[in-house]
């Protein structure tokens, strides 16, 4: 019914950008908050930037100043700005959006498939 649609992971430099996008598709009724979760190997999976319908915004600290998320509205869209990117940020990378769908009468927890986010030094 509903799918999140990821782009834009890749391999970069160390203080180097990237820019991810993650698109929600379907008969969607209404999308509450949109977020970027990761998770590297060995570790739990971690919020990384968190926005809410409102367009609040929640960022882990590890992060905060260097990256920076946003939505679109009218496309059903999520971004995160990566910038300063440091090795430690290597991870998969999640897109999750909570959603209700249309006919539904409450909101569901979606995720993307990951998208690999590899700094090197």
């Amino acid at each position: 019914q509903v799918q999140l649609m990821e782009s834009g992971g890749g391999l970069v430099q160390a203080g180097g950008s990237l820019r991810l996008s993650c698109a929600a598709s379907g008969r969607i009724f209404r999308i509450n908050g949109m977020a970027w979760y990761r998770q590297a190997p060995g570790k739990q999976r971690e919020l990384v930037a968190a926005v809410s319908s409102g367009g609040s915004t929640n960022y882990a600290d590890s992060v905060k100043d260097r990256f920076t998320i946003s939505r679109d509205n009218t496309n059903n869209t999520v971004y995160l700005q990566m910038n300063s990117l440091k090795p430690e940020d290597t991870a998969i990378y999640y897109c999750n959006a909570v959603i209700a769908a249309t006919g539904m009468v409450s909101f569901s927890n979606y995720w993307g498939q990951g998208t690999q986010v590899t700094v090197s030094s």
